[in-house]
């Protein structure tokens, strides 16, 4: 890669000194861009505006130029990485982006906050500044110390000062805790409600008789009353562009409510340390404008449709056709349900399995060849998932696959 540039004799001067800095920038790589970096200090203790004595540092050891890099390499990489990580293209998970009612009051509360910090930062800073350079040198002789032992304005000051600060801070967040928090859902509230499974997301909504698993499907501008629950251990719900964290605790139920407001698919995650694929527990919001969540609940609501079996190649429907006898006689009929086929009701629900976009609580894209080693190993893909390996290989694994697959 091209050089940087040339640091040469940069110098800060005064009355009584000078510091220059050479350095040689090369920018090969990010290593050898901070390993070859040099430099000299060059200090000087006379009047007269020559250089009386050289302290040249290189790369040695024991070199104080050579600990200040120790640790500026690493802060700057550590900063560089932190950019890295605020890239909404590598991190779709962006607070600052709301898109719903709920998290853009949370992003203006925060804003609010923050801009209160700032002010009180910066009267720090011009504080202490003033004690530093202004009121900390007395010229002539030093004056008597004062006798007064306190200062009544003073300490109201410094009393009154942060009270009224936590009271900025208090009002803002009171009002929008009321305000993002009913006590009962606003009229006409789809409600939805949501069990937390270790590692996985169970999505029910009762007026509509459907249920379905890792992929909340939503209407646009309408209010949605999310009731949380938990199946084992304590959860978070957290979508940052829809809303703020909100704990999922065993014998207890949570409540969020927000309206969307910008269609879409946002990804969502459990928020609190809940076992060994806590990571993997993810989970899909799509926010869809109220014809295509229309037409979503029709399908939901139609049951479970092979649609390679009626329409696909006479080859390829003996593969789903076999496919569902041996999903039939296995023990996934325990645990999951497909409608007309299964009643399991401790697993995801499959019965629409082939339409969702992603598998094994929102991990990996919804794939044959996915599926295909989520089946033959769930804890290579997800350690400590409560799914056994059933031991299917084969044509076997390629029929069942093609039969889950099928389940549009």
């Amino acid at each position: 890669m091209a050089t940087l540039g040339v640091f040469d004799k940069r110098c800060f001067q005064s009355e009584d000194k000078v510091i220059a800095l050479e350095s040689d920038l090369d920018r090969q790589c990010c290593f050898n861009f901070f390993s070859r970096l040099q430099g000299s200090l060059v200090m000087r203790v006379s009047q007269s505006g020559r250089v009386s004595r050289w302290l040249t540092y290189g790369r040695s050891a024991s070199s104080p130029i050579a600990s200040y890099w120790r640790v500026f390499v690493p802060a700057v990489s550590l900063l560089a990485l932190t950019a890295a990580a605020c890239n909404p293209s590598v991190r779709p998970m962006n607070t600052f982006a709301p898109e719903s009612d709920l998290a853009q009051w949370i992003l203006g509360l925060y804003l609010q906050v923050t801009a209160w910090d700032t002010l009180i930062f910066l009267i720090v800073l011009v504080a202490l500044f003033l004690a530093l350079f202004v009121f900390s040198t007395r010229v002539g002789e030093a004056a008597p110390p004062a006798s007064a032992s306190s200062d009544l304005w003073l300490e109201v000051a410094w009393t009154v000062g942060p009270a009224l600060i936590l009271l900025f801070i208090a009002i803002p967040t009171v009002r929008v805790i009321f305000r993002t928090q009913p006590p009962a859902p606003p009229a006409g509230s789809l409600i939805i409600e949501v069990v937390a499974h270790q590692w996985w997301w169970e999505f029910d909504y009762p007026a509509l008789g459907i249920k379905t698993a890792n992929e909340l499907h939503v209407p646009i501008d309408r209010s949605l009353r999310l009731e949380l629950h938990s199946a084992d251990v304590i959860h978070s719900f957290w979508v940052p562009e829809l809303g703020g964290k909100r704990d999922v605790v065993p014998g207890q139920t949570n409540e969020i409510t927000f309206v969307a407001n910008v269609p879409g698919e946002y990804l969502g995650q459990c928020a609190e340390f809940c076992g060994l694929s806590h990571a993997n527990m993810r989970f899909k919001v799509f926010v869809e404008p109220p014809t295509e969540f229309s037409s979503w609940t029709r399908h939901q609501l139609s049951g479970a449709l092979a649609l390679g079996a009626t329409n696909g190649s006479v080859s390829h429907a003996s593969e789903i056709a076999e496919g569902q006898r041996i999903f039939a006689n296995s023990p996934c009929t325990t645990c999951h349900m497909i409608a007309g086929i299964s009643a399991g009701a401790i697993a995801p629900n499959l019965t629409h399995f082939g339409s969702r976009t992603s598998l094994a609580g929102a991990t990996f894209d919804n794939t044959t060849e996915n599926l295909a080693k989520w089946i033959n190993d769930p804890q290579a893909l997800k350690p400590g998932a409560k799914m056994p390996a059933l031991g299917v290989r084969g044509d076997q694994l390629s029929d069942l696959v093609a039969y889950l697959e099928s389940l549009k």
